[in-house]
């Protein structure tokens, strides 16, 4: 591989396509600060509606399927990629679908002034789809259009996208700025601003060249591209790669879910794409982010607001550091590293909420793990799952293989959050064990398991799964581990 050079062309469409990915963090982590407001805009709606005044089980209930309804609609997003993107492209689908989030922005954003609390779940359940669909829409576009040397720190701006947009949300929940009884429909219905922009910016952003060629057949139109964004005139390397994917593609049919359960070959890279998203969500992340506020008032924190904010910031910054880190000391390692500090953040984080009424100085050490927890998310496991299921599937089973896993993830994040608040009532400090011993189960799958994709191009990474499974097949045996493979030799970037 020669010398990869960052161009204005490139930056610019995945700046573009990671708005998407603001998306979804900012809808993500927007309904948590207006929450007793929220609350009593659903009493006193359905109080006007009816002579008795609504059950607390009522509105718990209510309160509950609008928070829970983004993850439903999530769930059904992502397993519908496949249906956008091989029919109208990566770049398309994103600008196609922002109608979605429009609708759902003003769904929520009038629904105070309409007393409708329909309003509110509906437009919940839309933006959920919107965000479904941009989970598998927004690393798939990145891992197509971004050199082979760049494709992981480029990947990981994706993560980046989903951090930045929880932390605005956050500080925009803020009671003096949007997080007043005033000002909440304004606070969930910001999401029409960021679709707007990106509405705007997308038809100026190249399709993927991979899509051109390979579904399209428009070897002339991509590989124009294809300079654009390399910013040089040969390109003739990347061009003969995804000719040479087209060709395997020809002779196989078109894969579907089904297909992709079914195949032997597609099997391993499968459960490891599953196995990653599921080590993102049970990893006990989203617990922490849900019920961050809690937490540190319960370490004796007087402002946990502006705490669960510093827990945002940290967050954003380690994410920052990621995009250096993986591509230099590789997914599976940076992985790895992510789940063992994470495991051992949340051991401490256990026994310093059961020491702190005995001991005052416990409250600091539990806010530490809890920082130090977050950062090591960052560093591995929150960026990595997205973007290497892109890495280890070729072209054709790609968007089947991206909607399974992005629906792995929606709905092991939808379960973290219902059996959350009953499992920490019913074992208190002591649930952190349980996410302690899912991030040891999947540190041992990752060693194990999981191959290192860093510097490999998507034929690459093909062959050597199918490589394995051939040699299974011809020695009865477990196969090789995948976890072999070596980067090619180091590049140098142009910035």
């Amino acid at each position: 591989m020669g010398r990869e050079k960052v161009t204005a062309s490139l930056v610019f469409a995945i700046s573009i396509a990671t708005i998407g990915s603001f998306q979804f963090g900012y809808n993500t982590g927007v309904i948590n600060a207006p929450e007793l407001i929220i609350r009593d805009f659903l009493n006193y709606t359905l109080d006007e509606r009816s002579d008795e005044p609504p059950s607390a089980i009522l509105l718990t209930s209510l309160w509950s399927v609008s928070v829970a309804i983004f993850s439903v609609g999530g769930m059904i997003g992502s397993f519908s990629v496949g249906l956008f993107v091989n029919r109208f492209g990566r770049r398309n689908s994103m600008l196609i679908v922002n109608i979605l989030a429009v609708a759902g922005g003003c769904l929520m954003g009038f629904c105070k002034l309409a007393k409708s609390v329909e309003m509110l779940i509906l437009g919940r359940l839309i933006i959920g789809l919107f965000c479904g669909l941009c989970t598998g829409f927004v690393p798939m576009y990145i891992g197509e259009i971004s050199p082979t040397a760049l494709r992981g720190a480029f990947g990981t701006l994706n993560q980046l996208g989903i951090v930045i947009g929880i932390l605005v949300a956050q500080i925009f929940g803020l009671e003096v700025i949007f997080g007043s009884e005033e000002l909440w429909p304004v606070l969930l219905g910001f999401t029409i601003v960021p679709a707007v922009l990106q509405s705007a910016a997308l038809p100026f952003c190249p399709e993927s060249p991979r899509f051109l060629l390979i579904n399209r057949k428009e070897e002339e139109n991509a590989k124009q591209i294809l300079q654009r964004l390399r910013g040089t005139q040969d390109v003739n390397q990347d061009i003969q790669e995804m000719k040479d994917e087209s060709a395997r593609m020809a002779q196989e049919k078109q894969v579907t879910v089904l297909e992709l359960f079914r195949s032997p070959s597609y099997r391993q890279p499968l459960m490891i794409a599953i196995m990653l998203q599921l080590s993102q969500q049970l990893s006990g992340i989203n617990a922490v982010f849900y019920y961050s506020t809690g937490i540190f008032k319960d370490a004796g924190v007087q402002e946990p607001i502006y705490a669960t904010i510093g827990a945002g910031v940290v967050n954003t910054v380690f994410t920052v550091v990621s995009v250096f880190l993986v591509e230099k000391a590789g997914r599976r390692t940076l992985h790895m590293l992510g789940l063992g500090g994470m495991a051992a953040c949340s051991l401490l984080m256990t026994i310093s909420l059961l020491l702190k009424d005995q001991y005052n100085w416990m409250s600091f050490v539990c806010i530490v793990a809890i920082l130090i927890f977050v950062a090591f998310f960052e560093i591995g496991p929150g960026p990595i799952p997205w973007f290497i299921v892109a890495e280890l599937f070729s072209q054709g089973p790609r968007p089947a293989a991206v909607a399974v896993a992005g629906c792995s993830n929606w709905t092991s994040n939808f379960l973290v959050g219902l059996l959350f608040p009953s499992a920490i009532s019913a074992l208190g400090p002591y649930v952190f064990i349980i996410f302690t011993a899912f991030l040891v189960i999947f540190l041992i799958f990752t060693f194990f398991k999981v191959p290192e994709t860093r510097g490999r191009t998507f034929e690459d990474i093909t062959r050597a799964f199918e490589g394995q499974m051939q040699e299974m097949s011809r020695s009865g045996k477990d196969p090789v581990e995948m976890n072999s493979i070596q980067p090619e030799k180091e590049t140098t970037t142009n910035v």
